[in-house]
């Protein structure tokens, strides 16, 4: 079933963007207008808790609705603890429908609970139409129920785009809704 924002994109930014894009650039085919390709949802642990591991994997899955994957160390560093194929952190990719409902509830739930938000900085684009930033806490979804988190972490999001350059991907993130700080203040 497509999401809000997947028939958002699909019936009006794609004919809106080929008629005359926000970014002057003219684009001859619909494949070529900038689109989502996958979120991505990281936690680095830092520590070899099972407890800790164990509650991050259940609320990557109830905020995400899938399940997430257990990123473990390529190698041994003696100065950090940490051991070869040893549990440092939680991962989860979405694509698709999983990506537009996520996006939609970032952008229409969770962002707006947090306290005093200015929106998000536009300088952690990384040249290439890719858009990274990180939550300090995950009550601010609105599944994740206070009672149930036994310590407040935090979280990056990586939202990856077919867009190439820098302008594109903020032109297509602001269609979707997404706050961002203004120009003369970030």
């Amino acid at each position: 079933m497509p999401q809000r924002l997947q028939t958002y994109f699909f019936e009006n930014i794609l004919p809106r963007w080929l008629k005359s894009s926000p970014t002057n650039i003219k684009y001859s085919n619909s494949l070529q207008i900038p689109r989502l390709k996958k979120i991505v949802l990281n936690r680095g642990l830092g520590s070899q808790n099972v407890q800790i591991l164990e509650s991050s994997l259940q609320e990557f899955q109830t905020i995400t609705g899938q399940k997430a994957l257990i990123q473990y160390s390529k190698k041994s560093i003696a100065g950090f603890h940490l051991r070869k194929k040893m549990p440092i952190g939680v991962a989860v990719t979405l694509r698709k429908s999983f990506m537009y409902g996520f996006l939609d509830r970032l952008i229409n739930l969770a962002l707006p609970r947090i306290r005093d938000f200015p929106g998000l900085p536009l300088q952690s684009f990384d040249g290439w139409g890719n858009y990274n930033f990180g939550l300090d806490e995950q009550l601010m979804f609105p599944e994740i129920h206070y009672d149930k988190i036994q310590q407040i972490r935090g979280m990056d999001i990586t939202i990856v785009t077919t867009a190439k350059t820098d302008q594109e991907a903020v032109a297509l993130l602001q269609e979707f809704g997404m706050p961002f700080r203004n120009y003369a203040t970030s």
